[in-house]
């Protein structure tokens, strides 16, 4: 049996959780996916895929403008008024069916 290797990491367990249970939809263990991860790593001489800033910066409300803060409240009172919303029990549903979270 060829030696191998341990390697510890510390997540957050959200992180875990979810990986896990997308990774034992398609039968990888953990190990193996971190390892198929490592073996692209050497292959691709760097992380093989692509690490970049988000084009949008996601809204810190420290940031904002008293206007801006306003019109982003009206949106969500439009969004609401006009019935765009979803429950929070439609959005664990969905995130079950999807991520078995």
């Amino acid at each position: 049996m060829a030696r191998t290797a341990n390697v510890y990491v510390r997540l957050e367990p959200s992180v875990k959780e979810q990986s896990e249970a997308i990774l034992n939809r398609l039968g990888i263990p953990m190990s193996n996916a971190i390892a198929l991860f490592l073996q692209q790593v050497i292959l691709q001489r760097g992380i093989p895929f692509d690490v970049k800033l988000p084009e949008k910066k996601p809204i810190s409300f420290g940031e904002l403008t008293d206007e801006q803060f306003n019109a982003l409240m009206e949106q969500g009172i439009a969004d609401y008024a006009a019935g765009r919303v979803h429950s929070a029990q439609d959005v664990r549903a969905q995130m079950q069916k999807e991520f078995g979270v």
